[in-house]
């Protein structure tokens, strides 16, 4: 048998992904560090798929590769059990969102139902005097950038349970 003969199945449905590391905070209490599988374009804005468009996807469950001592595995979990996503690397993608310059920056500190607080800066996409953080409380996305001195969190509004504007973040 020649090389000619072997053929190889390759889904003409396949879809290229890049991974983005990041480090998940569960409903239990523990974290995973590992990859999200992301597109390389998305159906909802020019450019590539981010963690949080995957995340205020379609409900449910997501693929996440786990890195520990031994070889990577992938894992289904529940976006609902997420806490909070700890973006690794030089992500920068909220600043990838159209309007990035122009949205309203507002310094706050966000305590979550693990009792962790996250101090950092939100973008509040709307019009003069619609601006306020109320406003982006009540914005329609589950999962919500922070941009905080160490990185990019990604916060699931399910689980904030105080937000507050600061002086600092």
């Amino acid at each position: 048998m020649d090389s000619a003969d072997i053929s190889i199945d390759v889904s003409e449905f396949r879809i290229e992904k890049q991974r983005a590391e990041a480090t998940l905070t569960l409903t239990t209490g523990s974290t995973v560090t590992g990859c999200f599988f992301l597109s390389t374009s998305s159906a909802s804005h020019a450019g590539p798929e981010r963690v949080a468009d995957l995340l205020n996807g379609v409900a449910g469950f997501f693929p996440f590769e786990l890195h520990d001592d031994t070889v990577p595995y992938t894992v289904l979990y529940n976006r609902t059990h997420i806490v909070q996503v700890s973006l690794i690397g030089d992500m920068v993608e909220p600043q990838l969102a159209p309007g990035y310059s122009l949205a309203t920056e507002r310094a706050v500190r966000v305590l979550l139902s693990n009792g962790h607080a996250v101090k950092g800066r939100v973008r509040v996409y709307r019009p003069n005097g619609r601006d306020r953080l109320s406003d982006y409380a009540r914005e329609s996305e589950m999962f919500r950038y922070i941009e905080t001195a160490d990185g990019t969190v990604i916060v699931n509004a399910d689980h904030i349970v105080e937000l507050r504007e600061t002086t600092e973040a």
